[in-house]
């Protein structure tokens, strides 16, 4: 007599669904809501964050929100093509955002150190509520929406939305389709399930041109970008017992090289892609800079190696086949460390 497997539990439960959107629809008249994503956000936590904003927005005066802000630790810079995502006007410098919310909403951000000079008000504020799929995430929210199996936070950010009735139209859908098609690497990655395509139609369903949506993200650049990600991928280096032998990529830039090719730091953010498709290595690494003395890493792993288990040690976070954290020293120094960390975990 065979047995029926008991059924799968909701990523995140019914009542956190209904917690979220409970604190939400009771927020005090004239609520301050803050919307945060992590440093040197990536399309994922831009679009998700991005596409909530616009559709609180719509619903404002029902919640009774009288500011709305969206923000990210660091400089407020955008590179291209997030800089043409719509809702960039929501967006605030750190410092110029309400520092006492609320409301905090926070998307992508698999560990609170990620939110940097932000995290302080995540602690402090009524409502904390955290939109994550990073199977790393200890869940530092008062109130998480969070599901590893999702393919993008931005699954979750439209699951909100649809739940406070709030309707996709084509601003939205571009925002949240940026983050899923920048997450699911334009739906090449494992993580690309029907459930995914079924959404992305939904999302395209609204009017989305995502012929220019797609060229913009993943075909377009600036010759000086360009020239720069020559520079980082002549400095590859390749070390074939690197993660337990599986094989290491790694590469860096520097704020003189940005500086040569006057790129800003968000410029960079795409240079993992081209590191990890080296055959011989089953990890990739990019340390870029941020300001003098720190730096952003970037690690990537075609599934031999679970490198959330190294960022996550690192002060980071993220998924078994992409992660990341912040570090300071030299880039010797942070190699090593991640290579300490590989040969451990192997």
């Amino acid at each position: 007599m065979s047995v029926e497997a008991a059924p799968a539990r909701e990523r995140p439960a019914r009542e956190e669904w209904d917690a979220a959107v409970r604190a939400l629809r009771s927020l005090p008249a004239g609520a301050s809501v803050l919307l945060a994503c992590h440093v040197n956000p990536d399309g994922d936590a831009l679009g998700s964050m991005l596409g909530v904003g616009l559709g609180l927005r719509y619903i404002t005066g029902e919640l009774g929100i009288s500011r709305l802000e969206a923000t990210f630790p660091g400089p407020l810079e955008l590179p291209p093509p997030f800089d043409r995502l719509p809702g960039v006007e929501l967006l605030v410098p750190a410092g110029a955002a309400d520092p006492a919310p609320d409301a905090m909403i926070v998307f992508d951000a698999a560990s609170i150190e990620r939110l940097g000079e932000l995290a302080g008000r995540l602690r402090t504020t009524p409502v904390g509520i955290v939109v994550d799929h990073h199977a790393s995430n200890p869940g530092f929210g008062g109130i998480n929406l969070v599901d590893p199996g999702a393919a993008a936070t931005s699954v979750l950010a439209e699951g909100l939305l649809r739940r406070l009735a709030v309707p996709l139209d084509a601003q939205i859908a571009e925002c949240l389709y940026v983050a899923l098609a920048t997450d699911t690497g334009s739906f090449k990655f494992a993580s690309t399930t029907p459930a995914v395509h079924e959404f992305a139609a939904r999302l395209i369903a609204t009017g989305i041109p995502v012929g220019d949506v797609s060229r913009r993200l993943f075909d377009t650049r600036p010759v000086g970008a360009v020239r720069l990600f020559g520079v980082a991928l002549a400095r590859t280096a390749f070390e074939r017992d690197g993660a337990g032998g599986l094989g290491l990529a790694w590469t860096y830039l520097t704020l003189d090289d940005l500086a040569e090719h006057g790129q800003p730091p968000a410029a960079v953010e795409a240079l993992i892609d081209a590191v990890r498709c080296v055959e011989e290595a089953d990890v990739a690494c990019v340390v870029k800079p941020v300001r003098p003395d720190e730096w952003s890493v970037s690690l990537r792993s075609k599934g031999g190696v679970d490198v959330s288990r190294v960022a996550v040690e690192l002060g980071g976070g993220g998924h078994r086949f992409a992660a990341g954290f912040s570090a300071r020293g030299s880039v010797a120094g942070i190699i090593a460390s991640i290579r300490d960390r590989l040969r451990a975990s192997g």
